[in-house]
C-alpha cells in the first residue's frame, strides 16, 4: 500500500512537473516572462527542465543578464543548459558572449558546435565561422547547411559550390541554398543546371528557380516555369507577381493578381505600390480596401501612392485612420507624410511628424535630417531648417543640397553661394543637384558674373558634363538680366538637345523683356514637345494678337479646344487649427467661412488705401474661371488665404500661405501692405519662390514684380492700339507652371 502510494505521489509529482515547464515555456514565447518566473518560483521539485525552460524564457524575452544569473544559480546541468545558453546568447546577438560559454563547456556535441558557427554566420564573421566549422569533430547535415548558407550571404559562391561538392549527404534544403545563392549571383545558367539535375524538387525549389529568373529581369522564364510548376504556393504567386511589379510591367502583374487562389498581404502591397504610382489610384485604394490583413507596409504603400500622385489631404486622412486603427507609423510613412507637409507647407503637422521621430531615435539619421530640413524649409520656417542643418555633422551632399536650394528658393543668393563655397573648402565634391541649385540662387538674385563662372567650373573643375537642368539655370539667368541674345546662343551652342524646360525658360524671359520675334520661336518649340501644355499656345496667341494676325490667333484657339488643352486652375492654402484650409478665387466653391473672410478684406481696404494701395486692374483677369467671372481682384486665391490667416491665426505667429501658381502683381503689393498695416509676418510660396513680407518689404526685392508691372503697362498700351482682346501667358522662369492674364479693350 505505502509503495502504491509512493508511486502515485511520484507519478503526480512527475506529471505537474511536465505541465509547469510547459506553461513556463508557452508565457516565455508569449513574452510574459513575468508570469513564467511565477510558475517557476511556485514550483516545489524544480528539476533541470524547469531551469532550462526558464532561462530560455529569458533570452527569449532579451533579457540575457538575468538568463545568466539563473543559469549560475542552477545545482545541476546537462548539455542541454550549456547550448541553450550559447543559442540564448547568438539569438540576442551576443557571440562574444557565446563563445566564452562554449570556450569553458565540459563537453560539447554536434549542436554546440552547429549553434556557435551560426552565431558568427549570422553576424557576418564567416571566416571565423568556417575555421570553427573545420575544427568540428562530426558534423551534419545542419551544420554543412548553416557553413553553406555563410558563405552563400558573403557572395563567396565558388568556395560555397566547393564545400557543397564535399557534403556527403545533400538534401532537398541544401541543392535549393545552392540554386539561390546562385541566382543571387546572377548565374542562372549553373543555377538552373543544380535544379534540372535534383533527384526530387519541392514547391520551394521551384519557387527559388522561378524568383531566380524573374529577380534577373527573365520574367517571360520565369513566367513559362511558374505556369509549368507541379504546384505552386502563396510564396509562389507572390514572388512572380511581386517581381512583375519590380520591373514596371504592371498590365501583367494585375492579371496574375486576378487569378492568384489566396492574395496575400505582400502581393497586395506591391500591387497597391505598383499600379498606384502607374496612376490607377483608384484600383490600388480598391486593392487596400479588400484587403483584410493590412500589415505596416500596406499602410505606407498607400500613403506613398497618395503622396507621389498628389492627394496630399487624402494621404494624410489615411496616416490618421493608421494611428486610430492600432498602427503605430513606420519610417516609410513617417517620411511620406514629411514630404506631404513640405508639399502643403504644413508646419504644424510636420512639427509633430518630427517629435514623432525624435522618440524613435530617427531624427538621427542623415537622411531623415535632409528630409526635415527640405520640409521645413517648403514651409517657410529657414530658422529651424538651419539649426537642424548646423547641428548635424558629418554632412553630406545631400543635406548640403537641401540648405543651398533653400537659400535659393527664399532669394538669399549670396548665402547659398556662401554655403556652396564652405562645402566646397571641406572637400565635398558638388553633384549635379549641388549645381542646379547654387546655379538657380545665382539666377534668382542676378548674379550673372558668379553664374557663369560655377558653370565653367563644372566641367574645368569637377570634370562633369552640365545637363539640360543646368543649362536651362544658365539661360534663365541670362534671360532676366535682359541678354536674350547670349541665351539663344546658349541654346544653340548646347551639347545636348534642349528640352522643354530649357525653352520655357527661354520664353519666360522673352515675355518679360517683350522680345515677340524670340518668343515666337521658344513658343514654336514648346508646343512641339509639349502638345498639351497651354502656355505656348497662350504665348504664341499673344504675340500673333500683338501683329495683328488675328486668323493665327483663331487657329491657335481652335487647336488648343480640338487638343482639349487645360489649364490649372489657382488656388491658395493655409493651415489652421491643425486644417489645411484652401481656398480658390471667386465663390463658385467658396470657403465655409468666406463671409467672415471678405468682413476682414472690407476691414483692410481703407487702410490699405491709406498707405498707398492702388489696385492694378490688369491683374484681375486670370485665365481660372473663378478668378475671371467676378473681376474683382479681392476675390483671388492669395489674398483669401491671407485674410482667413489673420482671422484665424494669433497675434505674432507668422502667416504661411501657399500658391499652386505665381502670385499676381497685384496681390504682391497688397500683401506688402497688408503686412505692413497689420504689423504681421506673411510667408508666401508660390509656384516659383518664397516671398517673406514684413513691414511693407518682400525679399524678392521686388525684383519680379517690377517686371511684371512693366509688362502690365506694355500690355494695356498694346491692347487699347489693337482695340482687340489680348491673351497673355504669365510663365514662371523655369518653364513648368503657367497661368494667363486677358485684358479686356
Amino acid at each position: 500500500m505505502h509503495r502504491l502510494f509512493f508511486v502515485q505521489c511520484r507519478n503526480f509529482c512527475y506529471t505537474h512537473a511536465i505541465a509547469s515547464n510547459s506553461q513556463i515555456s508557452l508565457f516565455g514565447r508569449l513574452g510574459q516572462i513575468q508570469n513564467a518566473r511565477r510558475v517557476f518560483d511556485e514550483m516545489p521539485n524544480k528539476n533541470v527542465t524547469s531551469w532550462n525552460s526558464i532561462i530560455t524564457g529569458y533570452f527569449q524575452n532579451h533579457q540575457p543578464n538575468e538568463g545568466q544569473c539563473l543559469f549560475d544559480q542552477m545545482p545541476e546541468r546537462n548539455i542541454v543548459s550549456w547550448n541553450g545558453l550559447i543559442s540564448g546568447y547568438v539569438k540576442n546577438r551576443m557571440v562574444k558572449e557565446a563563445r566564452k560559454v562554449f570556450d569553458k563547456m565540459p563537453q560539447r556535441n554536434v549542436i554546440s558546435w552547429t549553434a556557435m558557427v551560426r552565431g558568427y554566420v549570422e553576424e557576418g564573421f564567416v571566416e571565423e565561422a568556417e575555421a570553427l566549422f573545420w575544427q568540428m569533430p562530426e558534423k551534419n547535415v545542419v551544420s554543412w547547411t548553416v557553413m553553406l548558407g555563410g558563405l552563400i550571404q558573403e557572395g563567396k559562391i565558388d568556395e560555397a559550390r566547393r564545400l557543397y561538392d564535399m557534403m556527403p549527404v545533400k538534401d532537398v534544403v541544401v541543392r535549393t541554398n545552392m540554386i539561390c545563392g546562385y541566382c543571387q549571383e546572377g548565374r542562372l545558367d549553373e543555377a538552373r543546371d543544380l535544379f534540372d539535375r535534383m533527384p526530387e524538387k519541392n514547391v520551394v525549389s521551384w519557387t527559388a528557380m522561378v524568383s531566380g529568373y524573374a529577380q534577373n529581369g527573365k520574367l517571360d522564364i520565369a513566367r513559362k516555369l511558374f505556369e509549368v510548376m507541379p504546384e505552386k504556393n502563396e510564396i509562389s504567386w507572390t514572388a512572380i507577381i511581386i517581381s512583375y511589379v519590380q520591373y514596371g510591367r504592371f498590365e501583367e502583374a494585375w492579371k496574375l493578381f486576378e487569378v492568384m487562389p489566396v492574395r496575400t498581404t505582400p502581393a497586395c502591397n506591391a500591387i497597391i505600390l505598383g499600379i498606384g504610382q502607374n496612376g490607377e489610384v483608384a484600383k490600388a485604394r480598391m486593392v487596400f480596401n479588400l484587403l483584410k490583413e493590412k500589415d505596416d507596409a500596406t499602410w505606407s504603400a498607400m500613403i506613398k501612392v497618395y503622396e507621389r500622385k498628389g492627394y496630399e489631404l487624402e494621404a494624410l486622412d489615411l496616416f490618421h485612420r493608421m494611428q486610430v486603427d492600432g498602427f503605430q507609423p513606420n519610417f516609410p510613412s513617417l517620411i511620406s507624410i514629411l514630404s506631404i507637409c513640405a508639399s502643403l507647407a504644413s508646419l504644424n503637422y510636420g512639427r509633430e511628424i518630427h517629435a514623432q521621430l525624435i522618440r524613435t531615435d530617427c531624427d538621427d539619421d542623415m537622411y531623415v535630417s535632409s528630409v526635415l530640413i527640405t520640409m521645413y524649409i517648403k514651409c517657410g520656417d529657414f530658422v529651424k531648417a538651419k539649426l537642424i542643418f548646423d547641428r548635424f555633422s558629418p554632412k553630406d551632399v545631400v543635406m548640403w543640397n537641401s540648405i543651398i536650394t533653400g537659400y535659393a528658393q527664399h532669394g538669399l543668393g549670396d548665402e547659398a553661394l556662401e554655403v556652396f563655397r564652405g562645402m566646397c573648402s571641406l572637400g565635398i565634391t558638388p553633384d549635379e543637384v549641388t549645381f542646379v541649385g547654387v546655379l538657380s540662387a545665382c539666377s534668382y538674385t542676378g548674379k550673372v558674373k558668379e553664374g557663369q563662372d560655377i558653370f565653367e567650373s563644372m566641367n574645368s573643375k569637377y570634370q562633369m558634363e552640365p545637363g539640360t537642368a543646368h543649362y536651362a539655370c544658365i539661360v534663365d539667368m541670362l534671360g532676366r538680366a535682359g541678354r536674350l541674345n547670349e541665351a539663344m546662343d546658349m541654346i544653340n551652342k548646347m551639347t545636348i538637345e534642349a528640352d522643354a524646360i530649357i525653352w520655357g525658360s527661354l520664353m519666360g524671359a522673352c515675355r518679360m523683356h517683350m522680345n515677340l520675334d524670340l518668343a515666337e520661336v521658344a513658343a514654336k518649340k514648346l508646343l512641339q514637345l509639349e502638345p498639351q501644355n497651354s502656355g505656348p499656345y497662350v504665348l504664341l496667341s499673344n504675340i500673333y494678337a500683338s501683329k495683328g494676325k488675328w486668323a493665327d490667333v483663331a487657329s491657335l484657339r481652335k487647336s488648343m479646344q480640338s487638343r482639349e488643352v487645360v489649364k490649372s486652375p489657382g488656388c491658395s492654402w493655409l493651415e489652421a487649427d491643425k486644417e489645411v484650409h484652401m481656398f480658390t478665387g471667386g465663390q463658385s466653391m467658396p470657403h465655409p467661412e468666406h463671409e467672415s473672410v471678405l468682413k476682414i478684406l472690407e476691414k483692410l481696404s481703407p487702410m490699405l488705401r491709406e498707405a498707398g494701395y492702388i489696385p492694378d486692374g490688369s491683374f484681375a483677369l486670370h485665365d481660372v474661371e473663378e478668378e475671371e467671372k467676378l473681376h474683382n481682384l479681392n476675390y483671388h486665391s492669395e489674398k483669401l488665404a491671407v485674410a482667413y490667416g489673420l482671422l484665424k491665426l494669433p497675434e505674432g505667429m507668422p502667416i504661411r500661405v501657399m500658391k499652386n501658381l505665381r502670385v499676381c502683381g497685384d496681390c504682391h503689393s497688397a500683401i506688402k501692405l497688408i503686412a505692413k498695416v497689420t504689423g504681421r509676418e506673411i510667408i508666401l510660396r508660390d509656384a516659383n519662390r518664397f516671398h517673406h513680407f514684413k513691414d511693407g518689404v518682400c525679399s524678392c526685392k521686388d525684383f519680379w514684380s517690377e517686371i511684371l508691372s512693366l509688362m502690365s503697362s506694355l500690355m494695356l498700351n498694346n491692347a487699347q492700339h489693337h482695340a482687340r482682346p489680348l491673351i497673355i501667358a504669365s510663365l514662371q522662369p523655369s518653364g513648368l507652371e503657367f497661368h494667363l492674364l486677358e485684358l479686356v479693350s
